[in-house]
This record gives structure tokens, C-alpha cells and sequence, in this order.
């Protein structure tokens, strides 16, 4: 597939967590991990935050920091609806739960939520409170026809090919981390089955457990004969730059 422009600009902000402003400044954050995360920038502000979305409801994608975030901007929250009947059930105000397979228009932004390869949390076991949710993805195709994959926690996919053909994104943001997540060479191998021809690494360098690096992932698309670009961004830096 051919690279296109985007009109917008997307803000790593460490682990799984961005900020992403589109053509017509809608300001949308993904799992907003914050207070914990040893990646997330210092003194960073949000600013306007229009919808924020999770993937799953694990501590390190969306929890306390999430709801708090939420109550703060006044943003609409989209998410898998037993994780959008959580954040009801704590004061948020605005929340637009959705199910695999479905597509949703908030703030001009279309979100599909597709499919993702990973465990769902618990409640009320131990200390930390992981959110009954299935995990899941997002296409989300902005005001200028920019489509951009969010894939959450997932391994690689088979169906990723439905996703790439379906949906055609023009980035990718997919984890490399390892141990948790896919890898590096399964990441590739997902690059290769969504013909995608950006891809910015999430989910890496945030733990010692976490060794995939974007290298790696260079070094596996070149070995697979891939023309997908790495977009290698430091937490607080932005593409396009």
C-alpha cells in the first residue's frame, strides 16, 4: 500500500499510551496510563482531550489514571461495553461502550474495534484492579481518510489480514515488547499480513521484561522483504514531527 500524509499528528506517550490530534484538532488519548508509567513524559499536558479510548483494562492501559482523566477533560470515553459499564458505574459522564466488529462516530473521529489476541482483566482479586474487559483493537479513520490501527495487547493474528484488508490503515501501532505481547518477529509477520506501510513500536522498553526493540523490528521486515517504514519515536515526541 502506498504511504499516505497525515493531516494530524500522533504523540507517543510511553508504553501502549498515545495522544493523537487530528486534521481537524480532535484530540483523542489511548490507553492513558500515567502515574505509574516509568516512560510517561514529565510535566506533559494534555490539554483538550476530546474521547479517550482503551483496549483492555489492565492497570498498565486504563484505571484509576483513565477515570481521573476522564472526570478531568470531560472527554467521551469509548471502550468495550462491560469496560465503558465500569467507568459509568464510577461518576464518568460521557461513556460510549461498543462490541467487536462494530464502527462509531464520536467527535467526527470513526472508531472500528476489531479483534485482539490477549487476557482480559479480573475485579476485586488482590491489589490492583484489572476491569472485566475483553481486549480489543481500534481502526480509526480520521476527518482527512488517515486510518490508524491501534492494536492493543495482542499476539499476531491470522485475521490481521481481514484487518488489512477490510480497513487498508495507513500506520500501525503495534507492540513489540515481548513476553506480554507479541515480539518483534511477530510483529513483522503482522506488518507483512496488514500490508501496512508505517509502523510505530508501542510497548517496549517500559520493563527489563520488555527486550524488543524497534531495531529488531527493522531488522525482521528487511529480513521478510517488507517496504513497511519503522517510525521510531521517543515518549513525548510526535509523528509527523
Amino acid at each position: 500500500m502506498a504511504a499516505k500524509n497525515f493531516g494530524g499528528r500522533v504523540t507517543w506517550l510511553g508504553h501502549a499510551a498515545f495522544l493523537i490530534q487530528s486534521p481537524k484538532l480532535v484530540r483523542v488519548a489511548i490507553d492513558p496510563w500515567i502515574g505509574n508509567n516509568p516512560k510517561f513524559p514529565k510535566g506533559f499536558d494534555w490539554g483538550k482531550v476530546d474521547v479517550i479510548a482503551a483496549t483492555h483494562g489492565h492497570f498498565d492501559h486504563f484505571g484509576d489514571d483513565g477515570i481521573a482523566l476522564l472526570k478531568q477533560t470531560g472527554a467521551t470515553f469509548v471502550g468495550i461495553f462491560e469496560l465503558a459499564l465500569h467507568c459509568g458505574a464510577n461518576g464518568v459522564e460521557k461513556v460510549s461502550g461498543m462490541n467487536k466488529g462494530g464502527s462509531q462516530k464520536v467527535a467526527g473521529v470513526d472508531f472500528r474495534m476489531v479483534h485482539a489476541v490477549h487476557s482480559s482483566g479480573t475485579s476485586g482479586a488482590g491489589k490492583e484492579a484489572n476491569f472485566p474487559s475483553d481486549p480489543c483493537g481500534y481502526v480509526m479513520t480520521f476527518e482527512d481518510g488517515f486510518r490508524i490501527y491501534h492494536a492493543g495487547d495482542t499476539n499476531v493474528f491470522a485475521d490481521m489480514a481481514l484487518i488489512g484488508e477490510l480497513y487498508e490503515p495507513d500506520l500501525a501501532l503495534l507492540p513489540i515488547g515481548d513476553f506480554y505481547t507479541m515480539g518483534p518477529r511477530e510483529a513483522a509477520k503482522a506488518c507483512q499480513l496488514l500490508d501496512v506501510p508505517r509502523v510505530i513500536p508501542m510497548h517496549w522498553g517500559t520493563f527489563p521484561a520488555l527486550p524488543g526493540t524497534p531495531g529488531d523490528l527493522r531488522r525482521e521486515i528487511d529480513r521478510r522483504g517488507l517496504a513497511t517504514q519503522v517510525v521510531e519515536l521517543e515518549p513525548g515526541k510526535s509523528w509527523p514531527a
